[in-house]
């Protein structure tokens, strides 16, 4: 039984990927806003119905992976150990979402030039980021009782979330590798938690 639920598992994460993947290069070849749900999906050899149960919009193709990461923080943070102060269970997180980077760069660079074209991606990017934010921050402030107040753990919330962000975006527009992008990311993690001295010099 367990290994046909992982079967199952698998394929639908197979589908998922070869949705997203036929999308992304759709979008590419002829303008996100031509395209629809129904080419997606011949696309990917799949009805249109079997679309709907992945994504409920071809936008959130181009977010693939966020909501996800975002639980990732979630539920770390709400797993805070004793020893902790808000801020290293903040740090512990992000540093878990960055240390599972290399496996959902793949369709970064295809996501991350669409949203810089497409003006209803952008809006869609800078929501989606203010709504993690906030529950960031919500779930921070929960995790913390007494400790800090909201306005204080959305400032960490978005000090620590900014700078890896940033050094993603860079690596990515700069189309550097995959270890080059890293390693930018955890120096800007170094950096947000430690200060400005601890960026170093980088690699290329």
């Amino acid at each position: 039984m367990g290994d046909d639920l992982g079967l199952r598992e698998r394929k639908k994460r197979r589908t998922r990927l070869a949705l997203a993947e036929a999308a992304l290069r759709l979008f590419e070849e002829r303008g996100y806003e031509r395209v629809t749900v129904a080419e997606i999906a011949a696309a990917a050899d799949v009805a249109p119905r079997t679309f709907f149960g992945y994504f409920a919009s071809k936008e959130d193709v181009v977010f693939i992976g966020t909501a996800e990461r975002v639980e990732t923080l979630l539920h770390t943070i709400a797993g805070r150990r004793p020893e902790e102060t808000a801020a290293d269970v903040l740090e512990r997180a992000i540093r878990r979402v960055v240390g599972e980077l290399d496996g959902s760069l793949g369709l970064a660079p295809a996501r991350l030039r669409l949203i810089m074209s497409v003006p209803s991606l952008q809006a869609r990017a800078l929501y989606l980021t203010a709504v993690a934010q906030r529950r960031l921050a919500e779930a921070l402030q929960r995790s913390a009782p007494g400790e800090l107040d909201f306005s204080d753990a959305s400032v960490m919330v978005v000090l620590m979330t900014s700078a890896p962000l940033a050094a993603l975006v860079t690596g990515l527009v700069r189309e550097e590798s995959a270890r080059h992008i890293r390693a930018a990311v955890e120096r800007a993690m170094d950096m947000a938690v430690h200060g400005l001295g601890s960026g170093g010099s980088g690699v290329g």
